[in-house]
């Protein structure tokens, strides 16, 4: 870190907090004490030193006396976070009070994912799903006498249900068989699910499969020219309005195959609180959903190996 003083600039060394160092109190409890499973377990299983290497030129500087902590102790506590839909202030209790918490980030007692899952074996590759869902903005929408304060944020109907969401989407391709998510991509609520679809097929699965959103000739034939079977619901057209019973059934089959990624969503959803953009802005909200997945596939990883 550089500072200035007397009219030139000088290097220092930041003050880092050491951290991970066990306390006495803690010497003193009871083997198992605190103890999460799940989250032991995952900290088992992550190499955190890839993270490292990627954001470790990052520095939290820490406030005027007070050394900053280490950036990977900063990540994995926003990755439990993301694992629990917590709020900052949320997130900054459980670290005070939460044995578990504290032993995953790397704080003791006395403290105030891709390559990893593939070369794990876990990721399938035979077959990526594709879906997306709305998430709300936590910033009102725009009304006749004053816009939102959130400037990107969209409205889009929810489909099957009444009424529109103000916020932003979550596209996702979705390992088959694993549930993992291969690739995400957040836009403004109004995008269609078709234009982001092509960015989240890998290029090494088997097979595509999607809903009739997705259904377009032109990527129906480019995944049959790469050898990947589309199997994308049909829709109705201007020539032929009424599908005839042949590919109704054809849709019913690829509706059940793909109905792991309405498991993905509600987790996402449900147990991890992914229902609100808690930003301004899409590059925000894109950091949110992708902290999210990372989050998630280290979720589904622990417990793939338990």
């Amino acid at each position: 870190m550089a500072v200035k003083r007397t009219g030139q600039w000088r290097r220092v060394a930041m003050a880092v907090k050491r951290t991970g160092q066990p306390s006495f109190v803690e010497a003193l409890m009871p083997k198992g004490a605190g103890a999460n499973a799940a989250l032991d377990r995952l900290a088992g299983l992550v190499k955190w030193y890839r993270f490292e290497k990627l954001i470790g030129h990052l520095r939290d500087e820490g406030s005027p006396g007070r050394p900053g902590y280490p950036v990977l102790v900063l990540f994995r506590a926003v990755l439990l976070q993301s694992l629990y839909g917590l709020s900052e202030r949320e997130l900054e209790e459980a670290l005070g009070d939460r044995l578990s918490f504290k032993r995953f980030v790397g704080l003791s007692l006395e403290d105030a994912t891709d390559r990893q899952l593939e070369n794990a074996g876990v990721i399938l590759k035979r077959g990526t799903m594709l879906d997306a869902t709305l998430i709300q903005a936590v910033s009102a929408p725009p009304k006749a006498d004053r816009p939102s304060n959130d400037p990107d944020a969209r409205f889009a109907k929810r489909q099957g249900k009444s009424g529109s969401t103000f916020g932003y989407k979550a596209h996702v391709g979705v390992d088959e068989g694993s549930g993992l998510i291969r690739a995400v991509l957040t836009t403004p609520a109004n995008i269609n699910d078709t234009t982001p679809a092509d960015a989240l097929i890998r290029g090494d699965e088997a097979v595509v499969w999607a809903d009739a959103a997705y259904d377009t000739h032109a990527r129906r034939a480019r995944l049959k020219a790469e050898g990947k079977k589309p199997r994308i619901a049909r829709r109705p057209n201007r020539h032929h309005p009424e599908l005839p019973p042949r590919l109704k059934r054809y849709n019913l089959l690829i509706a059940r195959r793909r109905a792991q990624v309405e498991t993905t969503f509600a987790t996402l959803k449900r147990r991890m609180r992914l229902t609100c953009i808690r930003y301004v802005g899409l590059i925000k909200a894109t950091g949110q959903v992708l902290l999210a997945s990372i989050a998630f596939n280290m979720r589904r990883w622990a417990t793939i190996a338990a």
